[in-house]
């Protein structure tokens, strides 16, 4: 009958063990510390070539620790060892150069065409609602003050004068204007959040902040085109508008997603359907952040020192053909993908 080794034996197979290899991992730790830290031009043409024989050294220790039941530590910094291996022999590498290219050529408006279905509904309930809002200021005056919190409105209402509104749309650097602005930019940046935050509870939260959005638009055109300023309130909007609502329409669309994969998830898990629409999702807001940036550069800008109704719509209108070219016209395979 053959007796266990005791641990002076143990002790000494572990310190043979590490005395025969312990050489080899400590030279690939150190090559894959180079090479990570810095790129692969980091190394030698021998030392790249022995990257994979000292993966492959590490593997078979890591085999032998295992299954003679070595020192626990030990096994573990070999797991590490060779995950680390695994990782830069195998794993796709991108720089980040590369990673943005791909995200702008390919990612993000790859993102936007699978969501088209959710983003007309989006500019579809826009749409509703600055009718409904529109008309509802028509019906009643008193419906503008209920639609339009009076930070959002300054001041203006249904019976301001033709003068007062038209100071607002053509006031250059006046300090109004620009304080108007300011908060007109940040209330639809907390729209967009708001409405792709909240569509995890089935979408409702995000359909009922779209039309909010919509029913504010429309209730502001109310009270500029009673006075024969509507054209005018278009073009100022338009520079940066057509941007922003965009982005707020992609940020709707984006938490139907989520809501209704986790509504209606199919045969998938919610979790798992929730997982899947999250990554298009993700991918699509990060893109609205972009957009919100562009949206803030054009209103910073252009609402200061464009003046002519013709210019802003010019502007308005190029963004939104911009946008949509980007969006579904254009077609770049991923670099790699054939």
């Amino acid at each position: 009958m053959t007796l266990p080794a005791g641990p002076d034996t143990v002790r000494q197979s572990l310190v043979s063990f590490r005395q025969e290899r312990e050489a080899d991992w400590k030279a690939f730790e150190a090559l894959l510390a180079r090479v990570e830290k810095r790129a692969p031009r980091a190394l030698s043409e021998d030392e790249l070539l022995s990257l994979p024989l000292l993966y492959r050294s590490a593997l078979s220790s890591l085999s032998v620790a295992r299954a003679t039941s070595l020192d626990s530590a030990l096994i573990a910094y070999l797991e590490a060892l060779c995950l680390r291996g695994y990782f830069y022999l195998y794993g796709a590498r991108r720089s980040l150069r590369t990673r943005i290219a791909d995200f702008f050529l390919h990612d993000w408006p790859a993102a936007i065409r699978d969501l088209w279905r959710e983003v007309w509904v989006s500019v579809g309930l826009t749409v509703i609602g600055a009718i409904a809002g529109y008309w509802l200021v028509v019906s009643d005056k008193r419906w503008y003050d209920a639609i339009i919190a009076p930070s959002l409105a300054g001041g203006r209402n249904p019976d301001s004068s033709a003068e007062m509104l038209r100071s607002v749309l053509y006031g250059g650097g006046d300090h109004f204007l620009s304080g108007f602005a300011a908060y007109l930019f940040t209330h639809n940046t907390q729209v967009a959040i708001l409405a792709f935050a909240l569509g995890f509870a089935f979408a409702v939260p995000s359909v009922l902040i779209i039309l909010m959005n919509g029913c504010m638009l429309g209730a502001l055109f109310e009270v500029y085109a009673a006075k024969g300023l509507g054209f005018a309130l278009g073009g100022w909007l338009s520079i940066h508008g057509t941007t922003e609502l965009f982005a707020i329409a992609v940020a709707g669309a984006a938490g139907m997603r989520i809501g209704t994969s986790i509504a209606f998830p199919g045969e998938l898990t919610r979790m798992a359907a929730a997982a899947r629409a999250g990554r298009v999702a993700a991918t699509a807001m990060v893109g609205v952040a972009v957009m919100l940036l562009f949206a803030g550069l054009l209103e910073g800008i252009g609402r200061q020192t464009i003046t002519s109704d013709i210019a802003r719509y010019s502007i308005g209108g190029g963004m939104l053909a911009l946008w949509i070219s980007y969006f579904y016209l254009l077609r770049v395979v991923r670099h790699g993908n054939g």
